[in-house]
């Protein structure tokens, strides 16, 4: 029963979340189990190009390090603000769910090619909080019970949380960056006068991931209608 629950529970994550989220968990459990080393996944581009080691380029987005503060902190804040995203403003909109994972993840490879980062996941995810915080800019957030703020401050919450810690803001500000880029051409710039919308999500893409549209107009057959023919359906006794 418990098997069940649980397992009912993880279906009804949304494809995309659930994907993502479980690949990063898998990679991370692989890791610890030394089946994969950490240099088989990071971000190389000489070994990319040399070697054609591309599955790097997917690889150093689904390490966040060993299981520790940092991987469930990570591991929360991915789950929760990619979820939020997918259910909310691409909801029933797959395909450009996962374009913008694919230009995301393009625009970091290429910032990060200059910026000598080798693992991208944790940018990544900043990315996804960053867009949810601009599209909800009303909600009101609380962070450890210790500072009250609109949602678009939380990725600088977050980036400021990191350098406390000790860690190097380079990563949360490429998060940022790529994200206000993604924010800007989808949600600003086609509101703009003389604007117009540069993101178009390719169609083979919406193809593979987006389930085709019923027509208004379309009239099934008897035999395809719900509960078969409609027996007992024409003018009433009597009329």
């Amino acid at each position: 029963m418990a098997y069940q629950t649980l397992q009912q529970e993880y279906l009804q994550i949304p494809v995309v979340t659930r994907a993502y989220t479980t690949a990063c968990v898998l990679t991370t459990a692989a890791v610890q189990l030394e089946i994969i080393t950490p240099f088989q996944l990071y971000f190389n581009p000489d070994l990319i190009l040399r070697n054609y080691q591309v599955w790097r380029l997917i690889t150093n987005f689904l390490f966040f390090g060993p299981v520790g503060f940092n991987f469930l902190f990570n591991m929360i804040f991915l789950y929760r603000y990619c979820r939020m995203l997918e259910e909310s403003s691409f909801r029933g909109r797959t395909a450009d769910f996962v374009f913008m994972f694919l230009f995301g993840g393009l625009l970091m490879t290429i910032f990060g090619t200059f910026v000598n980062l080798v693992f991208l996941g944790q940018a990544f995810t900043i990315m996804l909080v960053y867009v949810w915080s601009r599209r909800n800019p009303n909600v009101r957030l609380n962070f450890f019970g210790l500072l009250n703020f609109q949602a678009p401050f939380l990725p600088w919450v977050l980036m400021g949380f990191s350098l406390l810690l000790g860690n190097s803001i380079i990563v949360d500000l490429l998060g940022i960056a790529v994200g206000h880029v993604y924010f800007f051409l989808e949600d600003v710039f086609p509101n703009q006068p003389g604007g117009g919308r540069w993101l178009k999500t390719p169609s083979i893409i919406k193809m593979l991931f987006d389930t085709p549209e019923e027509d208004a107009n379309y009239n099934p057959l008897p035999e395809e209608r719900p509960g078969g023919f409609a027996w007992g359906e024409g003018q009433r006794l009597g009329g």
